[in-house]
């Protein structure tokens, strides 16, 4: 299945997400974030079970972002996005664009209760919020990265080949996954139109890689 390219109207931003995504396969698009920010989707976005996915790489660029710190399963930490707007709200504080989760440990090296993640939303230029909300910038950096469509607490099953991609550049895992959760599901037809932007932080070969993805 394919989508011809189109803009994506991703408006309000009130929703509860979940970590991770699956889906169709779509040719270029243009996602027009609250008015405000146009989200370019430039590759196909890959479908589960995804035995192909077109993956590539980039320089991200520096981005300011609010967040909530989460201890536990990986499936909580989209449960704390509406929390994490609603103070954005209270405190006055302007969303740039969809909300992201970073994942920073390897499932399969830590029990559920240890691992850290966080979610997050991006904002444009540095604040001070209050508690519970914290501010950091995610570094400027090179990233492999791909879309995929589905339900999403299925977007992990796509990391292999993203990490398949990045070992045919000779890089490994360095630093937390991250999953941006372009479209809301209360505005998609079914989770076949939920859409989410995975990067994975990349570095050389030879730099020291643990079983935890990134440190906080």
């Amino acid at each position: 299945m394919t989508m011809a390219a189109s803009k994506i109207v991703v408006a309000s931003l009130p929703l509860l997400v979940v970590a991770a995504c699956a889906g169709p396969a779509t040719t270029s698009a243009q996602v027009n974030y609250a008015e405000t920010k146009t989200y370019v989707i430039d590759l196909p976005v890959g479908d589960a079970p995804f035995d192909t996915l077109a993956v590539s790489w980039v320089h991200r660029m520096d981005q300011p972002y609010v967040f909530i710190d989460h201890y536990g399963s990986y499936t909580e930490t989209g449960t704390l996005i509406p929390v994490l707007l609603r103070e954005m709200t209270a405190q006055g504080l302007e969303p740039s664009g969809p909300p992201f989760c970073l994942f920073y440990d390897d499932p399969a090296a830590f029990p559920a209760a240890e691992l850290r993640s966080r979610a997050c939303v991006p904002i444009r230029a540095p604040r001070s919020p209050l508690s519970p909300l914290n501010y950091e910038v995610l570094a400027s950096r090179a990233v492999a990265y791909a879309f995929v469509s589905g339900p999403y607490p299925e977007v992990p099953r796509a990391y292999p080949k993203i990490i398949e991609f990045m070992a045919g550049m000779n890089w490994v895992v360095d630093g937390p996954i991250r999953e941006i959760y372009i479209v809301q599901p209360s505005t998609a037809n079914g989770p076949r139109e939920l859409v989410c932007h995975v990067e994975i932080p990349a570095g050389p070969k030879s730099a020291p890689n643990t079983s935890e993805i990134g440190g906080i």
